[in-house]
């Protein structure tokens, strides 16, 4: 990925909040502008978005629900497929159809940072289930 410079100006107040911000998540000014003005434009181009700090990082999720990655997880696994799909996930997530709908075009436009979430997640799951047989074993 390429980058371009630009000047942009600050109000005192907002620019001491950045830095204090980005001291906070161990990263640069620029760095932590770059990622906020990102953020506000995936949440500009699809309602019902938020990025939110985790123990995994910073990753998209529902405003009222669950993050991106698990409801992606969910609509590859779910049965039936198709339309039923969308229905079956809502349900299961409590959610109305409308928020798996945006879930679906922000994977469209984002699909292969969610897919790295999932793939993480899943090693984390498997890395975990291996501990825990080992000290099963041990205990046997």
């Amino acid at each position: 990925m390429t980058s371009s410079p630009l000047s942009i100006r600050f109000d005192d107040v907002v620019l001491d909040r950045l830095r204090r911000g980005a001291a906070a998540r161990d990263t640069t000014p620029s760095g932590w502008a770059q990622r906020l003005v990102d953020e506000g434009l995936r949440s500009q181009e699809f309602p019902g978005i938020v990025f939110r700090d985790g123990p995994s990082g910073r990753r998209a999720g529902l405003a009222t629900g669950p993050d991106v990655w698990e409801v992606v997880a969910a609509l590859r696994d779910s049965e039936p497929r198709g339309e039923g799909a969308l229905e079956r996930v809502a349900a299961d997530f409590d959610l109305p159809v409308g928020s798996v709908r945006v879930v679906l075009a922000y994977y469209g436009s984002n699909g292969p940072e969610i897919d790295d979430e999932i793939a993480e997640n899943e090693r984390t799951a498997e890395e975990a289930l291996a501990s825990w047989e080992s000290q099963r074993r041990l205990l046997a």
